[in-house]
């Protein structure tokens, strides 16, 4: 009997990329002969015709799958719906725009298959095509995680990843609500070999991730794999505690040495103005953790599914 191999697509308003993504996977089916596979579609409450090219697809080929979301939950929620209803002896991530390229599959099915490997991931070496300032702000922040946290997210590295039905089960008992699958990719553990290949431009349409969500995005994987920004913020507080306390011994010694002239005005309104702005940065941290444990204690379904032709 052949192994199953699921191929897990996020869809986010990919009307125009669907039809071409559909083509170049059948290609990698037709050479993988020894496997049978299942496309499943999350259709992550687009606003196009998504749906509808999902289900045009499904009737065409019977192993195409979909799921539809009542609403938008974002692209970590339609990850993890995909990867709870895959039924693959292996599952493989990738994205409906072929800027992970289809025709890596083999490739990586023949890395997975060698004794010990659990995991086999993909990274770009290159970011031709995205804008100067994205691709400096990404570097800064793949060096800045790995310094605070214990999980180490890999540079370039991409959602396009096929696992091994343990490491997937390991996945979904992380059933937490905030997200960041590049960081559980790495917390789960287990063996993962990673495959280079050069930056791929979108085939269809238009990125979905502009440089404010894709900032956001970094804050949560900061918030949700390290305390570090904790740490500072609490060493901020003992640092200024120190430096008032230092402030305040210098004043008493030149006040009973010089006396209390009316002035500094300025250079006091800056101080305060300094530590105010150091307590509300302090506190604004504070409050992003506050918000995801507010977030998790709620319990509320990672998504909703609208309609689905996946056997339940």
């Amino acid at each position: 009997m052949k192994e199953l191999v699921s191929i897990v697509v996020p869809c986010y308003n990919e009307e125009q990329s669907l039809p071409y993504f559909y083509d170049e996977v059948l290609k990698v089916m037709n050479v993988m002969k020894d496997y049978d596979f299942e496309i499943i579609g999350v259709d992550d409450g687009s606003k196009d015709n998504t749906l509808d090219e999902l289900m045009v697809l499904s009737n065409k080929d019977h192993r195409v799958k979909y799921i539809s979301f009542s609403r938008n939950f974002g692209k970590e929620a339609a990850i993890y719906a995909g990867l709870s209803h895959a039924k693959g002896d292996y599952v493989v991530m990738m994205d409906a725009d072929l800027q992970d390229p289809p025709s890596l599959l083999p490739e990586m099915m023949e890395e997975i298959q060698k004794e010990g490997i659990d995991s086999v991931a993909t990274r770009r070496v290159t970011r031709k095509g995205e804008p100067p300032i994205r691709s400096f702000f990404a570097r800064m922040f793949y060096k800045l995680i790995n310094k605070i946290s214990k999980t180490e997210i890999v540079d370039g590295a991409r959602d396009y990843r096929l696992m091994t039905r343990q490491f997937v089960n390991s996945l979904l008992e992380l059933s937490e609500y905030n997200r960041f699958s590049k960081g559980l990719f790495g917390w789960v553990g287990y063996n993962t070999t990673w495959i280079e290949f050069e930056n791929v431009e979108r085939i269809a349409g238009e990125t979905k991730w502009s440089f404010w969500k894709l900032f956001k995005y970094s804050i949560e994987g900061i918030v949700a794999f390290s305390t570090v920004p904790l740490f500072i913020a609490a060493l901020t507080g003992i640092l200024f505690c120190i430096l008032a306390f230092v402030f305040i011994m210098f004043i008493i010694v030149r006040t009973l040495l010089f006396g209390d002239p009316v002035s500094g005005w300025p250079s006091t309104i800056c101080i305060i103005l300094l530590i105010g702005g150091i307590q509300l940065l302090c506190i604004g941290i504070l409050g992003e953790y506050l918000a995801k444990t507010y977030l998790e204690v709620k319990h509320r379904p990672i998504y909703i599914c609208k309609t689905t032709n996946i056997d339940q």
